[in-house]
């Protein structure tokens, strides 16, 4: 049979797949090869540790729960759930954790408020344990890459918490993409309902002062932050919403939505940002943004426009999608390409969808999003949102966050973490941490 020509199209998502194998080529040396006598060896279970242990964290000690749960820490003692696992010991300090059980530990949970993520997970990294730490990742763009880089010389096993990268979704996702079935795409929309009605934002700093409370280590949960007296306000979950802690709309959502997106076309780091916004005054974030990224071409792949809305703003509803849909719900995606369009993971309108031949699933499925991790643990293929995968969107997204502070358009250079045309966002990489905390 002659051969057929390749297609630009076809030979894009053969370079994708590469793209996609190198992610998961990476391998964990098992730390009971390297001699260490007192690791747990990747046929056994892991002894896990979990820092942050109430929201998210409560999911993580079930999950650490399926290996052997050795350790659960935070700085507020009702959410530690001690009697429930006794075996466990337990601490509201994560660095007096590991200084008492540094060689009890094969791999952490990280779900603290943003601004500890990078703290405690090089803390781990360094002393040679495997993290699986919720998103953002971290809190800042300079945070992102010394973590990665850390994590990449460590030759530990690395997770961020963003579950759907693990979905089938996300593998129909790319597989979609890569199949031609909407040509190449040059625009991306993406939307959530966060913040408001989730978590106050666009407020003032409370001006009471209550005491702190006897089981809260109020100190502890500052942390690297500057220090303010104890509110409620910031503590529990609350925290999300001040820059000084969380990383906004932006931080807790466009972690879990653009990084599928970002494997099925190759995005790495912007070349630009632009951000409007209802208006901060330096200490909330602003009660709703619309942020513009601008990602390079790729190869044969062209300039992508990434906007991202939160706050109850949205896109203009697609013409192709059809009337039973009703209006656009609170979240959601949709991908402009030059032969159509794909409406979270579907082609739109409905008829294309039903008339599509699904693509060969090339992509391997996995578990869960926790099996996943484990599975790089004990020696297996790296994760799905490894550090070194996810280290580069997660400096985008913080650097959105640089954009969105200022008011202004920022081109970005992502390699060496600056703004060409903004010298004031240079100031925003890379926090001061309060006196005794270093990173």
């Amino acid at each position: 049979m002659p051969r057929t020509r390749r297609s630009p199209l076809a030979l894009t998502r053969r370079q994708a797949l590469a793209s996609a194998s190198a992610a998961f080529a990476f391998t964990v040396v098992p730390r009971h090869v390297l001699g260490d006598k007192e690791a747990t060896a990747p046929s056994n279970k892991l002894n896990i540790a979990c820092i942050g242990t109430g929201g998210m964290g409560g999911t993580h000690v079930r999950e650490a729960a399926t290996q052997n749960l050795v350790a659960l820490c935070d700085v507020d003692e009702t959410r530690i759930p001690g009697k429930k696992h006794p075996q466990a010991r337990t601490f509201q300090d994560y660095r007096k954790m590991f200084d008492a059980m540094a060689k009890s530990i094969d791999a952490v949970y990280v779900a603290t408020p943003d601004h500890h993520h990078a703290f405690a997970a090089m803390a781990a990294i360094q002393l040679g344990k495997h993290v699986y730490c919720q998103k953002p990742m971290t809190h800042s763009v300079y945070e992102a890459r010394r973590v990665a880089e850390a994590a990449r010389a460590a030759k530990v096993a690395t997770q961020m918490g963003n579950q759907g990268m693990s979905s089938e979704d996300t593998r129909v996702l790319c597989e979609l993409i890569w199949s031609g079935a909407i040509g190449h795409v040059r625009e991306v929309h993406i939307w959530t309902d966060r913040p408001v009605k989730w978590w106050p934002q666009g407020v003032p700093r409370p001006a009471d002062t209550p005491a702190v409370p006897a089981n809260l280590d109020w100190d502890m949960w500052i942390g690297p932050a500057p220090m303010r007296p104890y509110n409620p306000a910031y503590h529990p979950f609350k925290w999300r919403g001040w820059w000084d802690f969380g990383t906004g709309a932006l931080g807790d959502i466009a972690l879990h939505a653009i990084p599928p997106v970002a494997w099925a076309l190759k995005l790495g780091r912007p070349v630009a940002i632009e951000a409007e916004h209802s208006g901060h005054n330096g200490d909330s974030f602003p009660a709703w943004s619309i942020i513009r990224f601008e990602y390079p071409q790729r190869g044969e792949l062209p300039p992508v426009k990434l906007v991202w809305y939160d706050g109850g703003k949205k896109p203009p509803r697609p013409e192709e999608l059809d009337a039973s849909r009703g209006e656009l719900p609170g979240n959601g995606r949709i991908l402009v390409g030059d032969k159509g369009k794909i409406y979270g993971t579907r082609l739109i309108p409905e008829a294309k969808m039903k008339e599509l031949k699904p693509p060969p699933k090339t992509l391997p499925r996995v578990p869960s999003h926790y099996e996943d991790w484990f599975i790089a643990c004990k020696g297996g293929r790296a994760s799905c949102s490894n550090f070194d995968f996810i280290g580069p969107i997660a400096e985008g997204v913080m650097a959105g966050n640089i954009a969105l502070r200022l008011g202004k358009r920022i081109e970005w250079n992502g390699e060496a973490m600056k703004a060409r045309n903004c010298p004031e966002a240079d100031a925003l990489v890379k926090r001061e941490y309060r006196k005794g905390w270093t990173l």
